[in-house]
């Protein structure tokens, strides 16, 4: 009776012309496990490649009709990931060696001992599985942090979407600029996971959420005894994520010193850990965000111009949630599937109606993070397969401030100004060219208008 947890034998066609030597070779790896089939026609070798899934393909090098480099190529076009071992007499040598550059695992020269073809037989059917394993895990992690999870078909996120495909396999550092809560994190792993460096480490750390000295030690490593409690050598942050990438975001909360050093690090690609006189190469993409506008940072003298236009190379700017309402479904649906998962013994199944359009119609000031939150706060709660308007939470039962300009308190000309160039924007899907034209102001004027008025000190008079 057949073993059910036993492997399944790897198939390997063996071809020679002379076939003896092919029915030798298969006999010997039927006898060690494999299941062998031996030809002397290259040409129905050619075939057989193309129609039959094997594993493996021997071949000797000098046959007519076709010979073992066109054999080669026959294999590698139909399977690439199959690995193909040539046979070769001393004299062909160099026709041996040409095979390797065109993919060929490893020749062999005649005469040789079945041990050895096994022995190389068994190192390329390793390698194509963890060949096979790796672009399996690198697919799997698109599919679980790349593209896929941006969601949302409104014309700013296409635009998004867009813009992280023609980037991914850049080199270059990317600057993701957006409103606190827009998914910054979220699409740096998929810049990550859509590029060459997904099978490498992503490392990621928030700026702002770290004391400028812990920050320096995190970034970039210490040695032993540098100060206070550094009881051993830590490599830091930029060595963690070497061949791959690292995501810095708040970038505009840290400090002039390290600004400093981060210009160094993407000037010179080395690191200096604190302590230290000695610095090493790392290799890693930079991609940084932050909440803030970093140029008018730079004019304010708090962040370094020449800083800015190093990691500003590429940059990617996500719209709010009010500026793509048309999203605001298909964002609840995919966190109400989420939620579920977490919660499978909620009622929940769905929002009603006159939910959905008191959703559409908050202002959403915590954006994408503030939707995930509630949707989930709704799963735990709800006692019903649906949730009612009068089951959200009070701050969502208003209309947009935006349309409330002109109502309640007597506001200054300047807030009446920004709210209204709000509603304008808002009301023109976040498409700031098109609102500053209806406005008849320049871009500029736009985005001074869309500020915030500065709160007046308590000693002005």
């Amino acid at each position: 009776m057949a073993d059910p947890n036993a492997k399944p034998r790897a198939r390997v066609l063996v071809v020679d012309d002379h076939l003896s030597m092919a029915e030798t070779i298969a006999d010997g790896l039927v006898e060690s496990g494999y299941e062998a089939v031996a030809l002397s026609s290259s040409r129905e070798a050619a075939e057989r490649l193309v129609m039959e899934p094997f594993d493996a393909f021997v071949t000797d090098l000098r046959m007519p009709e076709v010979d073992g480099l066109e054999l080669l190529k026959i294999s590698r076009a139909a399977a690439p990931a199959r690995p193909v071992i040539v046979m070769t007499a001393y004299s062909a040598v160099e026709s041996a060696i040409e095979s390797i550059r065109q993919g060929a695992f490893h020749y062999l020269t005649k005469p040789f001992k079945l041990d050895e073809l096994e022995l190389f037989l068994n190192r390329a059917l390793e390698d194509s599985r963890l060949r096979h394993e790796a672009a399996s895990l690198r697919n799997a992690l698109r599919a679980q942090l790349g593209l896929a999870n941006v969601v949302g078909n409104s014309e700013g996120m296409r635009k998004v979407r867009e813009l992280v495909e023609r980037v991914a396999h850049a080199t270059s550092p990317l600057l993701i600029s957006g409103e606190t809560g827009t998914g910054k994190g979220l699409i740096a792993r998929a810049l990550h996971a859509q590029g060459p460096r997904a099978s490498g480490p992503f490392v990621s750390v928030n700026c702002a959420a770290l004391p400028e000295n812990l920050l320096e030690s995190e970034l970039f490593g210490h040695v032993r005894g540098a100060f206070t409690g550094a009881s051993s050598n830590r490599p830091g942050l930029f060595s963690d994520a070497d061949l791959g990438t690292l995501f810095l975001d708040e970038i505009g909360e840290i400090s002039p010193t390290l600004q400093a050093k981060l210009l160094h690090v993407l000037e010179s690609g080395t690191v200096r850990p604190v302590g230290s006189n000695k610095e090493h190469s790392v290799d890693v993409r930079i991609v940084t965000a932050t909440h803030r506008d970093l140029h008018e940072c730079v004019a304010r003298g708090v962040f370094r111009e020449d800083l800015l236009y190093r990691l500003d190379v590429v940059s990617i700017e996500i719209p709010p949630l009010r500026h793509r309402r048309d999203d605001i479904p298909a964002l609840l649906s995919h966190f109400l599937e989420q939620a579920r998962r977490k919660h499978p013994g909620s009622p929940v199944v769905g929002f009603s109606k006159a939910a959905i359009e008191q959703l559409l119609e908050h202002r959403w000031p915590g954006n994408v993070r503030e939707l995930e939150h509630l949707v989930e706060r709704m799963v735990v709660l709800g006692r019903a397969a649906e949730i009612g308007a009068d089951e959200l939470p009070k701050t969502t039962n208003r209309r947009s401030s935006a349309s409330l300009a002109f109502q309640g308190d007597i506001v200054t000309m300047r807030d009446m100004q920004s709210r209204y160039a709000t509603w304008v924007l808002e009301t023109l899907g976040g498409r700031r060219m098109l609102a500053a034209e209806k406005l008849a102001v320049d871009i500029k004027t736009l985005a001074r208008l869309l500020r915030p008025e500065p709160e007046q000190d308590a000693n002005d008079i």
